[in-house]
């Protein structure tokens, strides 16, 4: 399941391109859940991966898509409401944290794993501006979630899952 959405603003969101990038190096294909707000951003990720994605956005009841993520392989979220409800049914997950800090909302899972650049001393430049917590970048450029890549993405989804 992929949870490509977060209500609080893009500078919370992954790229659809990114989450596109991921789907095509999955085996099997991705459920995308979110709300009717977030279909057209479900439905160009679709579009950028095309037989690899099972749009959902806004098409299921909140209790489907919490059924739905309780019975996936795993789930890549930004961090979300639904990231929160990954983790608290123990799903595997990694979580994708940019504008925000998982110092402060992580999900409470122990088998999540958190991508953050800001905590990763390999980055380079150093994200100075990050955590910022606002809803867009500040400074156009939102590095903290565009600069991880979907191959860094797809090897932590294969180190969270048993």
């Amino acid at each position: 399941v992929f949870a490509p959405g977060a209500e609080f603003g893009p500078a919370k969101r992954w790229p659809p391109a990114h989450f596109a990038q991921l789907a095509n190096l999955l085996d099997r294909p991705a459920v995308l859940l979110g709300s009717a707000k977030e279909a057209v951003l479900c439905e160009e990720i679709s579009r950028l991966a095309p037989g690899k994605c099972l749009n959902l956005a806004g098409k299921t009841a909140l209790n489907e898509a919490f059924a739905l993520i309780a019975g996936a392989h795993a789930v890549v979220s930004n961090d979300s409401g639904l990231m929160h409800v990954a983790a608290a049914f123990g799903v595997p997950q990694v979580a994708l944290f940019g504008s925000s800090s998982p110092l402060h909302t992580p999900p409470l899972n122990d088998r999540a794993r958190v991508l953050w650049l800001k905590d990763d001393p390999a980055y380079q430049p150093p994200l100075d501006c990050s955590p910022c917590f606002e809803r867009e970048c500040p400074l156009g450029h939102t590095r903290c979630l565009v600069d991880l890549t979907a191959g860094r993405v797809a090897a932590a989804l294969l180190s969270s899952r048993p």
